[in-house]
């Protein structure tokens, strides 16, 4: 399937005022901003750490998502559309069955799995803005992953049979598993080394291939063996 090319996400810096039809006019192919009802917000490179993270699970769940043929997963700037508002989550996952969602503009309606990283401007935009967002709009699955200094926190939500947001695991579990890309698992304290890990050796961790195996393959493929 076809993975998004990695581009910088913004914090948020201006805010102005239209209609979602003004918005799509407005914006171009490269504009990283957000509308809520009615309120576009841009915004500014995020951070190296902040990179990092979302550079390793792009391509990492890009691995998975490709070879089992599960759906897409995309980052900014394309945006998931729903009921009030336009957000560009820092990474999400469509599965295949709701590929048809899917538009050359943006996702209309929920992804589901979206992963949010914290910066410093969106702690509340992600734990409470987007978190109720989200969950009234039925996003299945929500990660929120804070690579901050002095903070590295990661939240892993699933929407239970309530509606509710139901915290599944957290930086503390050794291994947590997806529970709607079937067979994906990882470590959270990858999360933290995320500039120094190489993702296609840790895509071969989670499929149980030995360093060994994993290292032999990787110098096959270097090499077009």
């Amino acid at each position: 399937m076809i993975t998004q090319e990695l581009t910088p996400p913004r914090e948020e810096t201006a805010v102005l005022r239209m209609s979602y039809e003004e918005f799509l006019a407005w914006a171009g192919e490269d504009t990283h901003a957000e509308w809520v009802e009615g309120e576009v917000i841009e915004f500014m490179p995020a951070k190296k750490s902040h990179q990092e993270v979302m550079g390793f699970l792009l391509e990492l769940l890009g691995f998975f998502v490709r070879l089992f043929d599960s759906g897409i997963i995309l980052s900014p700037p394309f945006a998931m559309k729903l009921s009030k508002s336009s957000r560009e989550p820092d990474l999400l996952f469509v599965a295949k069955k709701h590929v048809t969602r899917l538009t050359d503009n943006y996702l209309d309606g929920p992804a589901d799995l979206v992963i949010e990283i914290v910066s410093d401007d969106s702690v509340h935009r992600d734990r409470r803005q987007k978190f109720n967002e989200y969950r009234a709009e039925g996003v299945p699955e929500y990660w929120i992953i804070d690579p901050r200094p002095g903070k590295l926190r990661a939240d892993f939500y699933h929407l239970d049979e309530k509606g509710h947001y139901d915290l599944f695991a957290t930086e503390d579990d050794e291994r947590v598993a997806s529970q709607v890309l079937e067979g994906f698992w990882l470590r959270p304290s990858w999360l933290w080394q995320a500039g120094e890990l190489d993702p296609f050796l840790t895509f071969c961790e989670i499929r149980g291939l030995s360093p060994e195996k994993a290292q032999e393959i990787q110098q096959l493929l270097r090499s077009g063996g």
